[in-house]
């Protein structure tokens, strides 16, 4: 499927810890921040049993999305799977968004 990408035990593409990591510290539900610049609204869901995590952003000030889905294979290893973008746009957008302190402060 284009776009999407596995990540296998043996050969983990760069940055997918540091993807899966910033991934994981966005709170569940919404929140407002910031990517390059500009005002974002981001909802993340997590399913209860931890294999699946959704998140969609959207641009509050122009037309710009991000949207995903990634899956926890069994065993190691997760499969990306962008909605209508490229890998690298989501990595770089969960890399890069900064959530609002106040959202976060109260995850922690």
């Amino acid at each position: 499927m284009p776009g999407a990408m596995t990540v296998g035990e043996k050969t983990p593409p760069p940055g997918q810890a540091r993807f899966e990591d910033a991934l994981a510290k966005l709170p569940d539900g919404y929140v407002d921040g910031h990517f390059g610049g500009r005002p974002w609204g981001v909802t993340v869901k997590r399913s209860q049993d931890g294999k699946r995590t959704w998140l969609y952003g959207e641009e509050l000030s122009g037309t710009d999305i991000v949207s995903f889905n990634l899956y926890r294979l069994a065993g190691s290893g997760s499969i990306l799977k962008p909605c209508e973008m490229s890998s690298a746009k989501v990595i770089e957008f969960v890399l890069g968004f900064e959530p609002s302190r106040e959202k976060v402060a109260s995850r922690l």
